[in-house]
């Protein structure tokens, strides 16, 4: 007899189509295959997108272990589950390495990613209707803080930042003009095309004139921020620092809260924005992770984020002499790890960025000041997270410009160029300022060791 819901075959539930024989077995095989390829693409590519890193081969350990198969919820010794013991052990552990790391004296490590992260600051210190200081996207702010990003779904008004396109930063007494005039409520600084600090400290007066708090969105420079490389924001003008963890520190695909505060409410609002507020389970395999990242990061840290930015500037500067324009020349093109490259006159941004990836370097498009349309941007964003991370210096940086030159200005083959590409990547296929530093940085992780049948 046939019941709502029940099949053909007179057995309940919804089930989908059945499969034939081995149908499903031959798609997990696929799977695997697609995988592998993407790993072997990445081994033989010139990775230069400016959000993407690589794992140690401990923190991958602990990616895939059994706590990605518990929850959590609560902070360690409030939970709402039982069997947490280990977890809370492991989240106290993150938590001092991130305080520690940091100089801080807040840590909130359950936001699962950089905009989570966001989506959390502006719970806490903002209420729908506020005004909130930013960047616009073409002057490279990241989308959480445009209207159809984070900001619109809390009902914040942004107000946005003067800038100065010569520099790449906010032009400070414009900035502190209009802040004066409109009065936000919280201010955030923090770009996804981030070339140089902000200039905190120099607004750092206006904010506590008009009684606003800073807010830093440091998810591109977190590993620089760490190294000593960059700037110290928590210690220039902001209460609170959000960041994803997986770019300039080489971490797993996780958010971080930092703050430096002994205000306990506030303290109270950022926890409870954090849980219940944008996450339930945070993903407990990639905080263990992260607690392996930020150990590794207290130790090779420093060196890694210092090579990180000389390869940078080594690479903006093979560029321009090749001809290109790349942004901020008077100004060593770039203080972080990413430069900007104007490519118009190559193509376009989409265009070149299509045309590189055909010839094994990965970049991505990239509004830059001045565009109109984000289907049309003038630039490339060029990172060196990634080509640092396998070992890569200054020397690799010339070849990188040279393959760019061959390709955009000389009409090389693109085949040709990958065929290059792919021999000076053989030489950088190991993890280096990590523990088991000269393990693969691309190997596929077979557990089982053969296709299901």
């Amino acid at each position: 007899m046939h019941g709502p819901g029940a099949d053909s075959t007179g057995k309940g539930g919804v089930g989908g189509t059945r499969p034939g024989p081995g149908e499903m077995a031959a798609t997990v095989a696929r799977l695997r295959s697609i995988a592998r390829h993407h790993s072997a693409r990445f081994e033989r590519a010139i990775p230069l997108i400016a959000s993407e890193n690589l794992l140690s081969p401990y923190a991958k350990e602990l990616l895939i272990s059994d706590l990605h198969s518990r929850y959590a919820e609560g902070l360690p010794g409030e939970r709402y589950y039982e069997g947490n013991e280990d977890v809370d052990e492991i989240e106290r552990v993150c938590l001092d390495l991130a305080r520690r790391l940091f100089q801080c004296s807040f840590a909130d490590v359950r936001p699962i990613s950089g905009t989570v992260a966001n989506l959390a600051v502006l719970k806490a210190l903002t209420e729908p209707g506020d005004l909130v200081g930013t960047s616009r996207l073409a002057d490279g702010a990241h989308i959480s803080s445009a209207a159809f990003g984070a900001f619109g779904l809390r009902g914040l008004k942004p107000v946005y930042y003067p800038w100065d396109p010569e520099r790449m930063t906010i032009d400070v007494p414009r900035t502190r003009e209009i802040l004066r005039a409109v009065r936000p409520k919280t201010c955030l600084f923090g770009l996804s095309l981030f070339l140089f600090p902000m200039p905190l400290e120099e607004l750092r007066p206006t904010l506590e004139e008009i009684g606003a708090r800073g807010w830093y969105d440091g998810a591109h420079v977190l590993g620089l921020i760490a190294g000593g490389e960059f700037q110290d924001p928590l210690h220039e003008g902001c209460t609170v620092l959000s960041a994803s963890t997986h770019k300039t520190l080489p971490g797993p695909q996780h958010g971080i809260l930092l703050g430096q505060t002994e205000d306990p409410e506030l303290r109270k609002k950022l926890e409870s924005a954090a849980f219940p507020g944008v996450t339930s389970n945070h993903h407990l395999h990639a905080m263990a992770a992260l607690a392996v990242s930020l150990a590794e990061h207290l130790e090779f840290g420093r060196e890694y984020a210092h090579r990180t930015v000389a390869n940078a500037q080594a690479l903006g500067q093979a560029l321009h002499e090749r001809g290109f324009d790349v942004l901020a020349p008077n100004l060593g093109f770039t203080r972080s790890h990413t430069i900007a490259v104007r490519v118009e006159k190559e193509g376009g941004g989409e265009a070149v960025a299509r045309r590189l990836a055909d010839s094994g370097i990965i970049a991505n498009k990239n509004l830059l000041p001045g565009d109109r349309s984000p289907k049309r941007p003038g630039g490339v964003r060029l990172g060196t997270p990634e080509v640092t991370r396998v070992g890569m210096r200054e020397k690799e940086m010339v070849r990188i410009a040279e393959l760019f030159d061959e390709l955009l200005h000389r009409n090389r083959d693109p085949a040709a160029v990958a065929a290059s590409a792919a021999e000076l990547k053989s030489g950088f296929t190991t993890l280096q300022y990590c523990f088991g530093a000269g393990e693969a940085a691309y190997r596929y992780y077979d557990l089982v060791g053969k296709d299901p049948s």
